[in-house]
């Protein structure tokens, strides 16, 4: 019965998808023409934005938000409005490597490329005397940060006040996934479908090299979170995981609560969350988005705020 089911899983494959590249136009990001990188910086990133930060500007809450894979900052663009309106704590939206570029640039970018916009932006702040530095990381943003800390990115830096993770990917809900190195070089590239609101913000077009790098991404971050991982002196973590997720799976969840400890040797916090979309905190460029859905960004938001003002 298996082999008949990939059987089919193959077939389905390889009518959807094509080797060879893909016909892009100056709509997509893939083009490289959509994402504007020279007004970026200023625009997303608290180093670049406040070259000179005041002492209370240091003194307040920073979260570095990593977003997914073959995503922008876009994916943490209401975090960002939320923290304007509240003024309790700033964003700083880091684009990863190799994304928001052309295809080529993806397709050419391993996945510790894609995370060294993050440890960039951390020590940059770091080095300017910000004391109060968050991250949050969605989706494939989760495991990238997961690896930091395996790596202890803190070493001879001001260790992290917290980590928000928001459905991160350790296990994949797409198990035809697993084929990627199999069929990859046959496929070329899968094609993605976007909502109207999702174009220009998301790739169309995810190349089989860039699905090898979050496969091998996501190997590593198990094999990781088996062997145990422990977060600094006064860091906590904490999960956000959607009950229903065709993305990640939600045993994700529970590889992240049993392999990461803090440093008092505690499980880290887990909460499942009723919800039926992946990475629940982005509702822009979404259609069908439910009262139940608002409310539960809203209270998300607004728990990660208090627990980096009050410290509850």
């Amino acid at each position: 019965m298996k082999i008949f089911q990939y059987i089919i899983i193959l077939s389905a494959l390889i009518l959807t998808s094509c080797a060879g590249e893909p016909s892009i136009d100056d709509t997509m990001v893939d083009s490289g023409n959509v994402y504007d990188l020279t007004n970026y910086p200023s625009n997303n990133l608290m180093s670049v934005r406040y070259p000179h930060p005041t002492i209370e500007q240091k003194n307040t809450p920073v979260i570095i938000a990593a977003h997914g894979y073959s995503a922008t900052t876009f994916e943490w663009d209401e975090l960002r409005a939320f923290a304007d309106s509240a003024k309790t704590f700033n964003v700083s939206q880091v684009l990863l490597g190799g994304h928001g570029r052309s295809y080529e640039a993806f397709k050419s970018a391993a996945w510790y490329n894609w995370q060294s916009s993050i440890v960039q932006e951390y020590h940059k702040l770091d080095s300017m005397g910000y004391k109060k530095i968050y991250f949050a990381g969605s989706s494939t943003g989760g495991p990238l940060l997961i690896n930091l800390f395996s790596n202890k990115i803190y070493n001879d830096s001001i260790p992290p006040k917290g980590i928000f993770l928001i459905d991160p990917i350790i296990v994949s809900s797409d198990k035809t996934l697993t084929l990627v190195s199999v069929l990859g070089p046959i496929l070329g590239y899968v094609t993605t479908d976007l909502s109207t609101g999702e174009q220009g913000h998301w790739y169309v077009y995810r190349p089989q090299e860039s699905l090898k790098q979050l496969m091998n991404l996501m190997d590593l971050t198990r094999q990781d979170l088996e062997k145990g991982i422990t977060l600094p002196k006064g860091t906590f973590m904490k999960t956000y995981k959607s009950k229903y997720d065709d993305t990640a799976d939600p045993v994700s969840a529970v590889m992240i609560y049993k392999g990461m400890r803090t440093y008092e040797g505690g499980r880290t916090e887990v909460d499942i969350v009723d919800s039926k979309l992946h990475v629940f905190t982005r509702l822009n460029g979404r259609s069908n988005v439910t009262n139940a859905d608002k409310s539960l960004q809203k209270k998300t938001f607004k728990e990660m705020e208090l627990r980096m003002t009050r410290g509850y």
